[in-house]
């Protein structure tokens, strides 16, 4: 009978893709005035975390649709902070382009990898069932 190796979450491109981008947020956010850490900073942190966060959430649910729900709410998480907080935090100067271009590159990258994640379960779930 063959077994099934496990994988830790943490061994995930994924997952390390998630953990950088919250270093490049927590290093943005960490430079920024009091204010600005009030207005856009405490989201844009806290959005690109949840992208992580959901990932391994999703990862250690049963069910395959659970799982999904999970990554789903991930997907909206990094949407938020890469297409809206981001491109503020671009747009008022408060990060330098290389900052801005580091943070989308690995956003994008992240963001095919968690649409192949997903896809991935979607298989699973029907070569199961």
């Amino acid at each position: 009978m063959e077994t099934k190796k496990y994988i830790k979450v943490q061994d995930l491109e994924l997952y390390k893709l998630a953990r950088e981008l919250s270093m490049i947020a927590w290093d943005t956010y960490e430079k920024l005035s009091w204010q600005d850490k009030k207005i856009m900073g405490d989201q844009f942190v806290r959005a690109t975390d949840s992208f992580g966060a959901n990932i391994v959430e999703g990862y250690n649910r049963y069910h395959f649709l659970d799982k999904i729900k999970f990554l789903y709410i991930s997907r909206a998480s990094l949407a938020e902070a890469n297409d809206y907080w981001i491109e503020l935090l671009l747009e008022r100067k408060k990060i330098t382009a290389e900052k801005y271009k580091e943070y989308k590159e690995t956003s994008n990258k992240a963001s095919i990898k968690l649409q192949n994640f997903i896809s991935s379960i979607y298989r699973a779930k029907r070569d199961t069932c």
